[in-house]
């Protein structure tokens, strides 16, 4: 690894998202970092060179579709990050061409079919390559992974811990994730047959558990609470289980949270209804069209978007109220959330894993330390 051409490769800056975590590259990353945009066209990964100002910056033609260019690319860096999504759709040869060669794989991915699949087929040789795969490096799923660590270890002590966390936003969905929301909404049993396949291979932890939760007002934060099923608890979950150090037992769930319960019940009859649509393919063509991916809103409707997650930790009649905040998670904090954690991942003195791994139980408190550069992290 240490003889590789390439510290960081980004594969798909021509996209908005991808753009915006180059950007963010350009103007953050430290000065001796060799790292190379790539992608399916030189020609808009020139233009990407130019905006960024960069023009000694390497470019790297790869394609999806073209096995043998990712397993070169594979071979000459460190690590990779991708945009590319919906990743059920593109993401797997990237993910098989890192796994192979030993390099690190992160991607924005919040599809749990794409994940399970991935761990099912990669993880074994991931894990004898020395190579880390980490899914959901965007706001799928960094603000809830590291906010209940973050949680977990203000609590302390050893005894069992409970963790609710609850998502508030006034943002929009961006383009690739909601084409990836749809494509999962269509593929409930394919979704379900995943996620046995994963179990029947994956060591779990019985002290570990994740509580769908029910709809009902917050005590702690006064907020209506509406279950969410996203692949965040999950991947917190997971977190746990490869952590080890989340008290004797620990439980987690997850929900929206609404300030009345008008937008909790319009929230509930919004998520049935697309996921009704998105059963009819003629439908979720239709609106997949109306949000198209690889665009994206301007900064200055950016520049207006915030988020917070708040979670209330229990343990042996303590309890702890904490709370990760920042702008834009759709577009502006995933960009630098993704771009973050590629450098802590390839930059950091990390804990050695292996194998598919989670942002975690990966990087950890070394990510929280790069994360408070733009999001903040509080106890309340």
């Amino acid at each position: 690894m240490a003889e590789r051409e390439f510290d960081i490769v980004l594969f798909g800056a021509t996209g908005f998202t991808g753009g915006l975590t180059a950007a963010y590259l350009a103007k953050n990353a430290p000065s001796d970092l060799r790292w190379a945009l790539a992608g399916r066209s030189r020609t808009k990964l020139e233009d990407v060179r130019t905006r960024l100002g960069k023009p000694d910056l390497e470019l790297i033609e790869a394609d999806v579709n073209d096995e043998a260019s990712l397993a070169s690319l594979a071979a000459r860096t460190k690590s990779i990050v991708t945009t590319v999504g919906p990743y059920l759709e593109y993401g797997e040869p990237l993910v098989k061409a890192c796994a192979e060669a030993g390099t690190d794989y992160l991607d924005l991915t919040g599809e749990p079919e794409f994940v399970d699949r991935m761990y099912v087929k990669y993880h074994r040789t991931a894990a004898e390559s020395g190579a880390r795969l980490i899914h959901a490096c965007g706001f799928d799923s960094i603000p809830h992974d590291i906010g209940a660590m973050f949680t977990v270890k203000e609590l302390g002590g050893d005894g069992p811990i409970t963790v609710r966390g609850v998502v508030r936003s006034n943002g929009t969905f961006s383009g690739g994730t909601f084409h990836s929301a749809l494509s999962q909404m269509s593929r409930g049993r394919q979704m379900v047959a995943a996620a046995k396949e994963r179990r029947a291979m994956e060591e779990r932890n019985p002290r570990v558990h994740l509580k769908a939760g029910r709809p009902s007002k917050d005590p702690v934060l006064g907020y209506y609470l509406l279950p969410l099923p996203t692949i965040d608890p999950t991947i917190v979950g997971r977190s746990a289980s490869l952590r080890g150090d989340y008290g004797s037992d620990f439980t987690y769930s997850h929900f929206a949270g609404t300030k009345t319960i008008a937008y909790a019940a319009g929230g509930s009859v919004a998520v049935a209804g697309l996921m009704g649509a998105a059963q009819i393919k003629p439908v979720r063509e239709f609106l997949g069209s109306k949000v198209p991916q690889g665009t994206g809103p301007s900064q200055s409707k950016r520049d207006a978007t915030w988020f917070t997650v708040d979670f209330v930790g229990e343990s042996l009649g303590r309890q702890v109220h904490t709370r990760i905040s920042g702008g834009d998670p759709g577009y502006t904090e995933t960009s630098r959330m993704l771009a973050e954690a590629a450098l802590c991942l390839t930059l950091d003195k990390n804990p050695k894993t292996a194998g598919q791994v989670t942002p975690a139980a990966a990087m950890g408190e070394k990510l929280q330390k790069r994360l408070e550069k733009f999001l903040k992290f509080e106890v309340l």
